[in-house]
């Protein structure tokens, strides 16, 4: 076996029988990154000189954080024991239940994949849900333990659990270190045993699926595809299929790992192209890319739409950023498809746009790359989840913001549920089941997938698990437990919405839609926090929440008092009384025509410390 020169002329296009294209699945933290490092060194395709950690993780974001938000392919050669030269294509993806649609993007271009275990914690929720992607894209599932250079590395026990778990001989699962390289060329031989070649038509007209783009400063969009039937050439036009555009392809090659032009890309092969596109509507991802002169007649399948889970309100703290907002959120759309977005307005926070997310992860880093990749100040307003509320006249009004939530009288609320996975200890069943239940679980069931972990699965309320339900689960279980979840329906439940009013005006960016039992501590907790935050006025400021026209929590931010008997040295009493009075007027008047300045600090202290209020409680 050994590793190819890197600069080799790249070819026209790659005979499909000695292409294998593959992905790394694994839950967060199992070493996919640092095990396609060594792949990398071992095909020889980065230079011992260029060689970092985590070679593939391109941003920042990623790779302070430690985690992979992006897929990335990259193309590798591979030669076997009888020297013939494989092209390898890896995809090294994401293990945040957040990002599972990078997963499925980059399982659709593959026909094998490495299920990825560290060899020190076994089988964890997000490694089940992974597995079971695969298998729903039949693909061929190549059993790997990594870290096995650990010293608290038990590779029999757990070769043993995966085996039962896919079926198999423990044998065949093969050990690996991403740390010192050992076992990676074995694996490498293993892929262009097992894995099958890619199957197409090369005489067909061209069809291409699009698994990713991503948008460059200087060349415009780049769009990342898998050649399935036909070839691609330079300088000859191409047609988008669902958008019916159509473009010059200006260049087209493969990642290896940095961009390398080619002569084209036939059945099979994995690339990307450039057609000097500036505008991110016009690559989507999951389309078909085909000749203008000699189209296919088919769409591929592409894709289902992800459907955002969580919705939050992102506003630019200088109003004039609005357009620089929405530019940065149709280019980052490009990158994330998952993101969906429209604008809106608020009372009290001018433009701003409603933002769809997967998770709370997803909003984070969502919001990170927003304020560094575009240099934006934003505020964001408290996630919510979306509701289908029937009102009396059984119209169905779906609210994405409590904003949107219909006065009068209303039948039901319907909130979207989810199925979990924990994996944990089973000492630590009990502190798991405390937790689901406070949080209106229902236990769908329980299995010991060995003597010393369980496996449950509950369904919950998705507006339950958005918050802070991880980080409870975590401290719970000392950092044992692992969670995989997926939308599950709907069911009906019994939410209010509560309004946050000062001196009687409602304020719409403090509302929320809460469960009726946790309404009163929702309106404790943010009147007591307001009345902290916002200055004291001229008068006096009543603060209160409200369900409807029922109030359920009060504060009162006390008048500042102007001393009006500073310039009475003695004299008559009724002198300093006439001044009171005159005061006491003065206030009451101002009373009914003022209104509260509130400080864009205090939207922000209210809003950015919601979540880390209700740990602390």
């Amino acid at each position: 076996m050994s590793p190819l020169a890197r600069n080799a002329p790249a070819p026209s296009k790659t005979d499909p029988s000695v292409i294998r294209n593959f992905c790394i699945i694994a839950h967060i933290d199992h070493g996919k990154s640092t095990l396609a490092d060594r792949m990398l060194q071992a095909t020889g395709v980065v230079q011992p000189r260029d060689m970092k950690a985590q070679y593939l993780d391109r941003m920042d974001i990623e790779r302070e954080r430690g985690i992979t938000i992006k897929s990335q392919a990259v193309r590798m050669p591979w030669e076997d024991e009888n020297g013939v030269t494989y092209a390898l294509n890896m995809i090294d993806t994401p293990g945040h239940v957040d990002f599972t649609y990078e997963v499925s993007r980059s399982l659709a271009a593959c026909e094998g994949a490495i299920l990825l275990v560290d060899a020190a914690q076994g089988i964890e929720a997000q490694t089940l849900a992974n597995l079971y992607l695969a298998m729903e894209n039949d693909l061929t599932i190549i059993p790997v333990l990594n870290k096995i250079d650990l010293p608290a590395a038990q590779p029999e026990k757990y070769a043993a659990e995966l085996a039962h778990l896919i079926g198999g001989d423990p044998d065949d699962v093969l050990r690996v270190s991403g740390k010192t390289g050992e076992g990676v060329e074995a694996l490498l031989d293993e892929i262009v045993r097992q894995l099958p070649p890619p199957v197409g038509d090369a005489d067909a007209p061209a069809r291409a699926m699009i698994f990713d783009s991503v948008y460059d400063t200087y060349r415009g969009v780049v769009t990342y595809i898998r050649v399935v039937d036909g070839k691609l050439q330079p300088r000859e036009r191409i047609k988008m299929m669902s958008t019916g555009a159509t473009h010059e392809l200006l260049e087209i090659g493969v990642s290896a790992p940095e961009p390398v032009p080619t002569q084209g890309l036939g059945v099979g092969e994995v690339g990307y192209l450039i057609t000097g596109v500036k505008d991110v509507r016009q690559s989507k991802v999951g389309d078909t890319v085909t000749n203008l002169n000699r189209p296919a007649e088919q769409q591929l399948s592409g894709y289902a739409d992800p459907k955002p889970m969580v919705f939050s309100g992102l506003y630019p703290i200088d109003g004039s950023d609005y357009p620089i907002l929405r530019d940065a959120l149709d280019k980052l759309q490009l990158n994330d498809a998952a993101l969906v977005y429209e604008p809106e307005t608020s009372v009290a926070l001018g433009f701003g746009f409603r933002v769809g997310f997967l998770g709370l992860l997803h909003l984070e880093i969502v919001r990170e790359r927003l304020e560094r990749e575009f240099n934006l100040d934003l505020i964001s307003t408290a996630p919510n989840v979306v509701y289908d509320v029937m009102t009396e006249d059984k119209q169905i009004v779906t609210v994405t913001n409590p904003s949107e939530f219909p006065e009068g009288k209303i039948l039901e609320v319907r909130e979207p549920m989810v199925s979990a996975t924990v994996i944990a200890p089973s000492e630590f069943v009990g502190a798991i089941m405390e937790l689901c239940q406070g949080k209106r679980g229902i236990l769908g069931g329980m299995d010991y997938l060995s003597e010393e972990r369980v496996e449950m699965r509950y369904r919950l309320p998705l507006a339950e698990i958005v918050f802070d339900f991880f980080d409870q689960l975590k401290s719970r279980t000392r950092g044992y437990a692992s969670l995989d979840w997926k939308a599950d329906g709907e069911q009906t439940a019994d939410l209010v919405k509560v309004d946050i009013l000062l001196q009687g005006d409602q304020v719409d960016a403090f509302s929320a839609i809460t469960h009726k039992d946790k309404a009163y501590s929702y309106g404790v907790m943010m009147t007591r926090k307001l009345r902290e935050l916002i200055p004291r006025q001229q008068f006096e400021v009543p603060i209160q929440a409200a369900i409807g026209s029922r109030i359920i929590a009060r504060e009162n931010i006390r008048a500042i008092r102007k001393d009006v008997l500073a310039k009475c040295y003695g004299g008559d009493i009724s002198r300093k009384r006439k001044l009171l009075e005159k005061q006491k007027e003065g206030k009451k008047r101002m009373k009914m025509v003022g209104r509260v300045e509130v400080p864009q600090e205090a939207f922000i202290a209210a809003l950015s410390s919601d979540s880390s209020a209700d740990k602390k409680k």
